[in-house]
């Protein structure tokens, strides 16, 4: 069973805020990019294309809230400049001049990435007795894991 925030050592919860703050900055990474195609997806799979981006930027933007939100409970800081995320993501931003099945490729290996980083910040969290975000992460890896099942429908 897990512990309160209070029982967590300020260490533990600086560990856990970092791998929060990593999920947070690829989440708004793949945010915006899944806006910027919605924007300029075209071609003959425009309309479900354009439907099916905003449902991820849609989903993306909430959760990058609940992470941040996560982190502010462990009483730590969230990241929140443009610039640091940039830095700090292992999702790269496009310039939304790639054709539809490149902008299905980059958002599949952008939904994989953050599956990754989730499983990762589970493992933190359920190592340091945070169940709670050890939920979260859970929770978000499985959102992402379905997404880029989705996306990889559209390849096939």
């Amino acid at each position: 069973m897990g512990q309160p925030v209070s029982e967590i050592s300020t260490s533990a919860r600086e560990a856990i805020a970092e791998a929060l703050n990593q999920a947070v900055a690829e989440t708004a990474v793949a945010t915006m990019l899944a806006q910027n195609f919605h924007w300029n997806v075209k071609g003959m799979s425009f309309g479900p294309l354009h439907a099916l981006f905003q449902t991820l930027y849609e989903d993306h933007f909430v959760a990058q809230d609940d992470l941040a939100e996560r982190i502010r409970a462990l009483d730590c800081h969230a990241e929140g400049q443009l610039a640091g995320m940039l830095k700090r993501s292992k999702i790269d931003e496009h310039d939304g001049h790639q054709s539809d099945k490149e902008m299905i490729q980059i958002l599949l290996d952008a939904q994989e990435q953050l599956s990754a980083t989730l499983s990762g910040l589970e493992h933190v969290a359920s190592e340091n007795g945070d169940t709670l975000t050890e939920d979260l992460a859970i929770e978000r890896g499985r959102a992402h894991e379905k997404f880029a099942w989705m996306l990889r429908a559209h390849l096939a």
